[in-house]
């Protein structure tokens, strides 16, 4: 009996799991296709009309656009940022390394409600008007720490031989890195892009402290979430989970496909 339980329990307890975390995104996709009125909140029969016209909802489009181009903004910043704290972290010795190490702990321990209430203080002592450039800052700080920690586990793993052959046969540092440290950190790099993008634009705590009347995605579906979420939202929500969907196994074939050629060989 021990052993049937034991046997049956972890994939039942995992399954159950499963479907927990897709119910919400199931419902999601489900309320896309509903015919909706002023609200969203009650099925009222099955419509392709929202996919048709996934700007029907005013502002749902504008605010989309918006978190868009403050993701791609601060994944840029962070990612740079990021990867070269993670370099100097990991190779170089330098005073005050363990409290660079701390600090960039900080914004992930940190509550966001307290960092997007200390980074909106800042801006008003500034002088700073809240909008696009306030969030990007603010973005950029805490994504930041997310791309620290992922490549440096990566650059972590590097074998320095490979960068000491390259010195023996005469490449120059800049060289050493472009052809060689740089590609073997690329997977990390992505990795920790990805991540960064994602965090940003999912982002509500601290975008509502520092955006002032400036709308993203986020803000746009709180403000909607009072009287049902516009359908046209759920179906840009549907389509971006089927889009990484696609990427995560797409990502994956192509990784296996490598694995299999590398074994062939």
């Amino acid at each position: 009996m021990r052993q049937k339980f034991g046997r049956w329990f972890i994939p039942v307890a995992g399954g159950l799991a499963f479907i927990y975390l897709l119910v919400p995104i199931t419902y999601i996709f489900v309320f896309s296709f509903n015919d909706a009125g002023r609200t969203n909140l009650e099925w009222r029969g099955f419509t392709l009309e929202n996919w048709k016209n996934p700007c029907g909802a005013p502002n749902v489009c504008e605010s989309l656009v918006n978190s868009l181009q403050i993701g791609l903004v601060a994944t840029i910043f962070a990612t740079v940022l990021g990867t070269c704290v993670a370099l100097g972290l990991v190779r170089y010795k330098f005073k005050f390394r363990n409290t660079a190490d701390l600090l960039i702990i900080l914004p992930l321990a940190t509550p966001e409600v307290v960092l997007g209430a200390s980074l909106l203080a800042q801006f008003l002592n500034l002088g700073w008007e809240l909008g696009f450039s306030t969030i990007v800052i603010s973005h950029v700080i805490f994504c930041m720490s997310f791309v620290v920690v992922t490549v440096r586990a990566r650059v972590s793993s590097l074998d320095p031989r490979l960068e000491e052959a390259a010195s023996d046969l005469y490449a120059s540092p800049f060289l050493t890195f472009w052809k060689v440290t740089f590609p073997l950190l690329l997977p990390g790099i992505v990795a920790a892009a990805l991540l960064s993008f994602a965090m940003s634009f999912d982002d509500f705590i601290i975008t509502n402290f520092n955006s002032g009347n400036f709308s993203t995605f986020p803000k746009f579906i709180y403000v909607s979430a009072t009287r049902g979420i516009p359908a046209q939202a759920n179906v840009i929500g549907s389509a971006m989970f089927i889009l990484a969907l696609v990427v995560v196994v797409t990502s994956q074939v192509i990784a296996y496909r490598r694995r299999k050629a590398l074994a062939a060989r």
